[in-house]
């Protein structure tokens, strides 16, 4: 797991206010390392996806009319499903300690360490 208190990183380009948001928050809480910082960057443009759909759902109409005439839900409801799922798969894959968890960042490295011995050794190589 993460070390706590980093000392926060610039965000990178291009993320709005709410990618920018989370990803001061993470950044400051713990020290990541390089492919965290990747699935944190994916995590924040995945926020910002979403609520640009969701600004456009709030004057949309719900439905929409299909390629053949019928009344159909609009496909951003869909997106925004879709997007949703995706950052929360992110976020399970970035697997941030439960701040209320009674476990300590002492517990939480003993456990990132012993699964990094483990997969070194299923895969041959040093620790």
């Amino acid at each position: 797991m993460m070390e706590p208190k980093s000392i926060g990183r610039k965000a990178p380009a291009g993320l709005r206010s709410k990618g920018k948001r989370l990803w001061s928050e993470v950044t400051e809480g713990y020290k990541l390392r390089h492919d965290e910082l990747d699935i944190l960057e994916d995590v924040c443009r995945e926020a910002d996806l979403i609520d640009k759909i969701e600004q456009e759902l709030a004057s949309a109409d719900l439905m929409t009319t299909g390629s053949m005439g019928q009344q159909v839900v609009n496909p951003l409801i869909a997106e925004a499903r879709q997007h949703r799922a995706t950052k929360m798969s992110l976020w399970k894959r970035l697997a941030l300690p439960d701040p209320v968890s009674s476990e300590t960042p002492a517990a939480s490295n003993q456990q990132r360490s012993a699964a990094q011995s483990r997969w070194a050794s299923v895969h041959g190589a040093g620790a």
